[in-house]
């Protein structure tokens, strides 16, 4: 395979309809550092953290209005000639409340499709969807619902081209991430907010929630038996206590006046005393504690080799080739884990370039491909409605491992029927374009023989386009 289709496949997104080839694509793939633009339009016009934590809290509080409405209500006894159903409540009335949410989350994935889809700095992109798969949120979860998109926009995109340690600071504390990990309730057994509610006798304490210190640990930084402990867990829990999102909950009556949809630092709420994390002692106070052992796992080795492996898998290979994993690796502890030093790094190196070993396009990458090719652009409902049935709706993976990237989990049967049942459908209502033509346009000097026959071959124009679109050359990158 040409460098120039490795260049706009493996690192790229595709080749966009009518793009000539880049003749050097080490220097088209570097070149994209500076003209990257972490706020587009259509970016920059999407609702933010602040207003969506603002909506949720609002629908929260219309939630529980509703229950106690419904709970008055499914008292009344029917009075004598009402007719059948009248006095009781609604059997579903919360049936439409985060519909709006659910709006501004369709719109927002229309919304980076659609720059995916258009992007002349496709590798940063890439780099945008990889990163925001690692630090995972998932919409599966209500209170994510309006914050997944923020979260992108907010905490990866302004990062992507910065330190790891700045994109780990932001990440850990957002909004998504705190309400995603329960986070935000989370509060020291020694507290003063668990001292109080001791004294008052309270029949729901407030307790320590390790979720977010873990995944830190496991997803985020170290990875995987890489040598810390259940008490390392526990002990970086207790020091992240106090970290959490303003203008929900009690904090709204905690701290009247601030800003809904901020993360904050709660000394009430954070368990006191010096902590021991990785055999290493924190004496610092408050926020200082958790700032310090973020920075520690941002540059310790474990967390070089965890992240030089993800992007060796990502970039070269499902098992990734150790000399990589190595280079990578160096480069991550040179640097103090300088994104772009490691990004070079990854560029130069002769095993990305290998031909040999595709990787196997996950659905969403698969779309953007075809958004690409074709210059069709995808309303937002139906970008929802096709990831959906492809089985990646975007945001949603379902854990905070975020999604697969190994063939296996893609290339299945019963997947491969959906993107066939996809392109045939999609090729009908686009069947103007002509395969054979589009074929050699994106992949000049690297369609196969079996491809081109298959795509000559076909019965119709709009067969041939289906043929195209689930080719290995389109399959693979």
């Amino acid at each position: 395979m040409p460098q120039a289709q490795i260049a706009l496949n493996r690192f790229g997104l595709g080749a966009k309809a009518g793009e000539v080839p880049p003749t050097d694509s080490k220097r088209w793939l570097l070149d994209q550092f500076s003209r990257y633009d972490p706020a587009p339009a259509a970016i920059a016009a999407l609702p933010r953290s602040p207003a969506m934590v603002a909506q949720l809290a609002e629908l929260r509080l219309e939630r529980k209005d509703r229950k106690e409405e419904k709970a008055g209500t499914a008292k009344m006894e029917p009075e004598a000639g009402m007719q059948p159903g009248q006095g009781k409540p609604n059997p579903n009335p919360e049936a439409n409340l985060y519909k709006p949410l659910r709006e501004a989350y369709v719109q927002a994935a229309g919304v980076r499709m659609a720059v995916a889809g258009t992007s002349d700095t496709p590798f940063i992109e890439r780099l945008v969807a990889f990163w925001s798969n690692h630090f995972a949120v998932s919409v599966d979860k209500v209170a994510v619902i309006g914050l997944a998109a923020p979260f992108e926009n907010e905490a990866i995109r302004p990062h992507v081209l910065g330190k790891f340690s700045t994109m780990l600071f932001a990440a850990a504390r957002h909004p998504a991430m705190l309400l995603y990990l329960d986070q935000a309730q989370s509060i020291g057994p020694d507290s003063q907010i668990a001292e109080f509610a001791a004294r008052r006798g309270s029949q729901r304490q407030p307790g320590l929630n390790e979720n977010l210190a873990r995944e830190i640990l496991e997803l985020h930084t170290l990875g995987v038996r890489s040598g810390y402990s259940q008490a390392d867990v526990t002990e970086f829990a207790r020091a992240m206590t106090g970290l959490t999102v303003s203008g929900l909950g009690r904090l709204a009556r905690l701290m009247p006046g601030t800003e809904p949809g901020k993360p904050i630092f709660v000394e009430q709420m954070h368990q006191p005393g010096a902590r021991q994390v990785l055999g290493k002692r924190y004496d610092q106070q408050g926020e200082r504690q958790l700032l310090t052992i973020l920075a520690d796992l941002a540059s310790h080795p474990a967390t070089a080799r965890h992240i030089a492996t993800k992007l060796a898998r990502h970039f070269a290979s499902d098992d990734p080739p150790p000399a990589l994993v190595a280079r990578l690796e160096t480069a991550f502890l040179r640097s103090g884990g300088d994104l772009p030093v490691i990004y070079r790094a990854l560029i130069e190196s002769p095993e990305v370039w290998a031909a040999s070993a595709p990787k196997f396009r996950p659905p969403w990458d698969w779309l953007v491909a075809l958004r690409r090719a074709t210059g069709v652009e995808f309303p937002a409902q139906q970008t929802a409605f096709a990831l959906n049935q492809l089985g990646q709706p975007t945001w949603k993976p379902g854990s905070p491992a975020g999604w697969d990237d190994v063939a296996a989990s893609w290339a299945a049967p019963d997947a491969l029927l959906r993107r066939v049942e996809f392109s045939n459908r999609f090729a009908q209502r686009f069947a103007s374009l002509d395969a054979r033509q589009l074929g050699p346009a994106l992949f000049p000097d690297a369609l196969s023989e079996p491809t081109k026959q298959a795509v000559a071959r076909a019965d119709s124009p709009a067969q041939a386009l289906s043929l195209l679109f689930v080719a290995p050359e389109m399959l693979r990158r």
